[in-house]
């Protein structure tokens, strides 16, 4: 019976592994990149900031219209001329008729267009970081719920090898009780312990079934697939405080975003400056004009060619706006500037906080191991003993819990661990997308 629960364990993840498909850390990435909403989201707002980022958004590019008016009269009509004589005329027929193409062009507003554009171009970024922000918060989500797979397999299994232990205890209470060496409280004992068992796989076996719904749901795929995850956890032993926090600075997604902000603000406080200065614009255009008139000295008249002019507006006094609009544009720059200090100090503070819990989870990690082979060591003693009927039901089954609770601990542990490597890398902004 010497390590029969390790034999247990590699036939029951064995048997699984045939009965179900295996679904491996990458594949599930992958299919989170192509189908998740929020992912697909992030990209088509990234897409709008990268349309909107053109000449003509800025207002630096003309504008060219055509243009068509007619416009008709019937009516009576009394006209009294300079020597006083009178006409009249009754339906007098009048029309108007214009049509060309104007231009438009503003060609200074105190550079509040180059400021715009500049503008686009750093809403163009914010948005690439929003997005980056999106996967790297998705992705991390399905490498949490993965990996919570993984250590909730692990813990049926240990339960698994349980069920199969406490059965062989009912099996061997049996035996004793049919040739008088048990009484049958024994074999009750027995029994209860296993009903015990059967019910903890039960609630695992539920739990797991949830954990793949949620997963299935971040793979935006049907919520019944079935499938198997891997069946360890593996994480880096060797994370480089300094070099984690030097990373971030320059790559983490929200702080990224939070310095374009305040680009953005510094540049929206450019374009209200530019209102004190003057916006000189010029038309011009190509006209086409026709008229007739029923009663007149001129019965019809029509002309062609190009008009063209230039229009200055100097800003003088607009009620004291102008210096409220740029007081809160002011105020609006010292919030940003606020609000990137705090990203940075929130960054810095999860950082140290995460990679605090880091190593101490990596030396719980040790403990946990060391207690389960320990734990291990113990069942074999104990079920040798309980063979030959040497020790109570009662040390069998203490030895028999320490190991589920030993194999337990071992997982949570390893899962905390990798849970504290995937968020530190997040923050990092190095998480793999593939």
């Amino acid at each position: 019976m010497q390590h029969l629960y390790k034999i247990v364990f590699l036939f029951i993840i064995g048997f699984s592994a045939q009965a179900q498909e295996l679904l491996s850390l990458e594949d599930a990435v992958k299919i989170a990149l192509e189908n998740n909403y929020d992912i697909k989201i992030a990209e088509n707002n990234s897409k709008i900031d990268a349309t909107n980022n053109n000449l003509a958004n800025a207002g630096m590019l003309p504008s060219l219209n055509a243009n068509f008016t007619n416009n008709n009269s019937q009516i009576d009509t009394k006209q009294t001329q300079a020597d006083g004589t009178e006409r009249e005329l009754d339906n007098a027929k009048n029309m108007n008729l214009s049509y060309g193409i104007g231009l438009d062009w503003t060609i200074f507003d105190g550079l509040s267009m180059f400021a715009r554009k500049e503008q686009l171009n750093v809403l163009e970024q914010q948005g690439k970081a929003e997005l980056q922000t999106a996967i790297l918060t998705r992705i991390s989500d399905v490498y949490t719920t993965y990996f919570d797979l993984v250590q909730q397999q692990q813990v049926l299994a240990s339960i698994d090898t349980a069920i199969v232990i406490s059965n062989q205890r009912l099996t061997t209470a049996q035996n004793r009780f049919s040739i008088g060496k048990a009484s049958k409280l024994e074999v009750l004992n027995a029994q209860v312990d296993l009903n015990s068992d059967l019910s903890l796989q039960l609630r695992q076996k539920e739990l797991i079934k949830i954990s793949k719904i949620r997963l299935n749901e971040l793979l935006v795929r049907d919520i019944q697939t079935d499938f198997k995850v891997a069946n360890e956890v593996t994480f880096e032993q060797n994370l480089d405080f300094n070099e984690l926090k030097s990373t971030a600075e320059k790559q983490n997604p929200q702080l990224q975003a939070q310095i374009l902000s305040k680009k953005v603000a510094d540049l929206n406080l450019k374009q209200v400056k530019g209102n004190r200065y003057p916006t000189v614009r010029i038309t011009s255009g190509y006209n086409f004009t026709r008229s007739e008139a029923s009663l007149g000295f001129i019965t019809q008249s029509s002309g062609q060619g190009f008009v063209y002019g230039v229009t200055a507006t100097v800003p003088i006094f607009n009620g004291f706006l102008q210096n409220r609009n740029e007081k809160v544009a002011k105020y609006q720059v010292e919030n940003a500037g606020f609000l990137l200090e705090q990203q940075k100090l929130s960054l810095s503070s999860q950082l140290s906080s995460l990679f605090a819990s880091y190593q101490t989870n990596l030396e719980l990690v040790k403990v946990e191991e060391k207690n389960l082979e320990i734990a291990k060591q113990n069942l074999d003693i104990t079920l040798a003993k309980f063979k030959i009927g040497t020790i109570t039901t009662i040390e069998f089954r203490t030895a028999q819990q320490n190991f589920v609770e030993a194999s337990v601990r071992y997982s949570n542990a390893q899962y905390v661990t990798k849970l504290s490597e995937i968020n530190l890398k997040e923050l990092a902004g190095t998480l793999k997308l593939n």
